[in-house]
């Protein structure tokens, strides 16, 4: 049953790719949000790498909010679907792929880091993974998400947090594009220095109009490493950098 309704859940994202054989669709349950996830877990007592999705489908290309913030891109599924490591998980944001009944637009819209968000995140990423080491991979907003699961509850076991396109400080982000500030969410700029004790890699994109480079290395310190993709966009133009992620562990040195 799982197995089919994995299936239906891709083709109402309008996506072309398909699940590996040996992930296995999961929900996950938390307090307010049922949680859509695809895992392969081999090893469970190794460390787990945990791909965060993005903001999806939130605006329709005139700038008004969907009804379904389900991702039509492919990109963090391809990330973790090609990971050869033991234990990988793309867990998607609440209301992606399943709705729960508490969903509204506010979810992908002003709050979309609100409290019960990153609590949801928090508790799919605790009953995953436990005290087992972690690496969170963010893409875009998922990046907030990985970094506020990481410092605003209580701690997890975070080797490494790796940020593709990473909105890490969502008001600089909206002051840029000059849009309303997301008032219903938490910013990771408010833990920023309990941020900076993890260790961190962040990918920006050369050509990412949606979240420039700048705003990324604004944020971060000079202890985190930022790598530019050449010709990378927001949503294309990653792939040079798949393998360099996929051979991240909690060992890789800074």
């Amino acid at each position: 049953m799982l197995r089919i309704l994995a299936i239906i859940l891709f083709l109402s994202a309008c996506s072309t790719i398909k699940a590996p054989s040996n992930y296995t669709f999961k929900i996950i349950k938390t307090r307010n949000f049922d949680i859509a996830s695809w895992q392969k877990i081999t090893a469970p007592n190794q460390p787990y790498k945990i791909y965060i999705e993005g903001d999806g489908y939130a605006f329709n290309s005139h700038g008004q909010p969907t009804k379904d913030p389900t991702p039509r891109g492919t990109l963090v599924r391809e990330l973790a679907f090609g990971d050869n490591s033991p234990n990988v998980i793309y867990l998607a944001r609440p209301c992606q792929y399943i709705k729960s009944p508490i969903c509204s637009q506010r979810h992908w819209t002003t709050a979309r880091f609100s409290p019960e968000i990153i609590n949801a995140e928090y508790e799919a990423i605790k009953q995953i993974a436990a005290n087992t080491p972690i690496v969170l991979i963010g893409f875009s907003g998922g990046a907030q998400i990985a970094g506020l699961v990481a410092t605003a509850k209580i701690p997890l076991n975070i080797c490494q947090i790796v940020t593709i396109a990473g909105n890490l400080d969502h008001l600089a982000w909206t002051q840029h594009h000059e849009l309303p500030p997301l008032n219903e969410s938490l910013n990771l700029e408010s833990y920023h220095q309990q941020f900076n004790k993890i260790p961190q890699i962040h990918y920006v994109g050369s050509d990412d109009a949606i979240i420039p480079p700048h705003l990324v290395k604004g944020f971060v310190t000079n202890n985190a490493k930022v790598i530019t993709v050449d010709g990378a966009s927001h949503n294309s133009g990653w792939q040079k950098a798949f393998r360099e992620i996929w051979q991240i562990q909690c060992h890789t040195p800074q």
